[in-house]
């Protein structure tokens, strides 16, 4: 390789917070025209290394030079200046501004000395369906779902023309279609002479697109290596072991049904929804973006509203749209968007576990405090929770330790029925096989699991039934021997019917 072809170069780079050391010495560097993955656990380093190229921190030590040359990034303006344009896995979108406007924020085309509205929501349309999603440049981003954030974001960075971009986790919320879409784009970036820098958890994915991968341990570059690695490689690097089995599900015989939804409808939303989840078992929910997965669950656990059906915990019904008849009948929910809604990120560790548990905990108006403390200490290690202490704050936490958090303040409420929507987006394998023992630990305690996961593989490996969304209504239920990715994605884009669950029953065996 020609120093001409070299983009961007990191030399020893370290990075230290009060108690923490996030990066130690390293090195990475990036050439015109390649995909060059940088993995690495959850906690690792991999969003501080990022951050100092976006301006958001300045490195203690070490050197970042962009073609040849030293660079100082103080300031989001430097990278946009240098060409380095970065799509973060949490958003950094204005709410109640139009998708146009989100995405030329700053640099608005102007006409006469006004913002010329129309060339910008041209632009913008473009740049949408150069990414493959419909959306109205007009649509206020607060009213999009998850996914169509993430492509917004996309679409956002390619604006800038960058020579460099750096992707953190972006296809942890986009389904299978979409990320081949993404796929597309990148290989016609790297084939414009674009340097990428790609982060992913999702290991089939680094062959399938990369050329290097750079591995990050505890704030370290442990190793450089080709992006046709064996799977088992990249583990043991990213880790420092062996994982055995990346889906350990311990099937158990199921009991008692503990969560019962009828005829569930929310019109123009979901209709006439039907479902159990036993003692004992979990039951994934696979389905594309916009089948209304998500709509549902937060439906059965009292935070959005129905107008028909009902919702039973061990045979009794609860009252609809009511949160805390939920959590009091032991309903938990993990939600998709953990930063938003599943945590108050400048509150500490301790105060985040403690939570759910805050009212039981509270005797004459006052809360048993040091019994709050004890009970947050023993999660936050048996859940492996990497933080400087309990009083840390919970923004300041990675991805997984953020994820491992919100799963443990419903674990110390004694929760009966959990729903997991999106538990792993997000996070690496090491962090992914220990929730996956987390939910053996619940099934085999007799809790029941209900998990919504756009990664089909972790529905297949983690669940005993499936069920299949489509359209708002259920297109079919699977056993965990009759589930494959064709068969869930074949009643994913299928029309459903009133009938279809017993449809579906009615063909096995022929």
């Amino acid at each position: 390789m020609s120093n001409q072809d070299e983009l961007l170069r990191i030399e020893g780079i370290r990075k230290t917070f009060p108690g923490v050391v996030a990066l130690d010495s390293v090195d990475f560097d990036l050439r015109r025209g390649e995909v060059h993955v940088l993995l690495g656990e959850n906690g690792a380093g991999k969003s501080t290394l990022i951050k100092m190229l976006s301006g958001a921190y300045q490195p203690d030590s070490g050197r970042v030079l962009v073609d040849g040359e030293e660079v100082r990034i103080h300031a989001a303006q430097d990278s946009e200046r240098l060409g380095i344009a970065t799509i973060y896995q949490e958003f950094n979108l204005v709410p109640d501004l139009t998708v146009a406007e989100n995405i030329f924020l700053g640099r608005q085309p102007r006409r006469y000395g006004l913002i010329d509205r129309k060339k910008m929501e041209a632009d913008a349309a473009e740049l949408l369906e150069r990414v493959g999603v419909s959306v109205s440049p007009r649509a206020r981003v607060r009213e999009l779902g998850i996914a169509r954030l993430q492509m917004v974001e996309i679409a956002k960075a390619l604006s800038l023309n960058a020579r460099v971009l750096i992707m953190d986790e972006p296809t942890a919320v986009l389904t299978s279609e979409e990320v081949e879409k993404l796929f597309a784009i990148v290989r016609q970036l790297r084939e414009d002479g674009v340097g990428i820098v790609f982060i992913t958890h999702h290991l089939e994915e680094i062959a399938a697109l990369g050329d290097r991968v750079t591995v990050i341990r505890d704030g370290k570059s442990v190793g450089q290596v080709p992006a046709s690695t064996a799977e088992d490689e990249l583990v043991r690097l990213m880790v420092g072991r062996s994982i055995d089995q990346q889906y350990p599900r311990e099937r158990a015989d199921a009991g008692a049904a503990l969560l019962t939804v009828e005829r569930l409808t929310r019109d123009g939303v979901f209709h006439d929804v039907s479902f159990e989840v036993r003692a004992g078992e979990v039951v994934g929910i696979a389905g594309l973006v916009g089948a209304g997965r998500t709509e549902v669950v937060r439906a059965v656990f009292g935070a959005d509203p129905y107008d028909k059906g009902a919702v039973k915990v061990a045979g009794s019904a609860l009252r609809r749209h009511d949160v805390n008849a939920a959590m009091a009948a032991g309903i938990g929910l993990i939600p998709e968007d953990r930063k938003g809604q599943g945590l108050l990120l400048d509150a500490s560790v301790e105060e985040n576990l403690g939570l759910v548990t805050m009212r039981a905990a509270t005797h004459g108006g006052f809360v048993d405090l040091k019994g709050q403390r004890a009970a947050a200490a023993r999660m936050a290690e048996q859940l492996g929770v990497r933080m400087a202490g309990l009083g840390q704050h919970v923004r300041t936490l990675s991805g997984g330790n953020q994820q491992k958090v919100v799963i443990g303040k419903w674990l110390l409420a004694d929760t009966k029925v959990l729903i997991l929507d999106e538990p792993t987006r997000g996070i690496d394998v090491g962090a992914k096989v220990e929730i996956y023992q987390l939910v053996n630990e619940l099934t085999a305690a007799g809790a029941a699991v209900l998990m919504i996961s756009s990664d089909l593989p972790e529905v297949l490996g983690m669940s005993d039934r499936v069920l299949v969304m489509a359209q708002g209504r259920i297109a079919g239920e699977l056993s965990a021997d009759e589930a494959t990715q064709d068969s869930v994605m074949a009643l994913a884009v299928s029309t459903p019917t009133t009938n279809s669950v017993t449809a579906v029953e009615g063909s096995r065996g022929h």
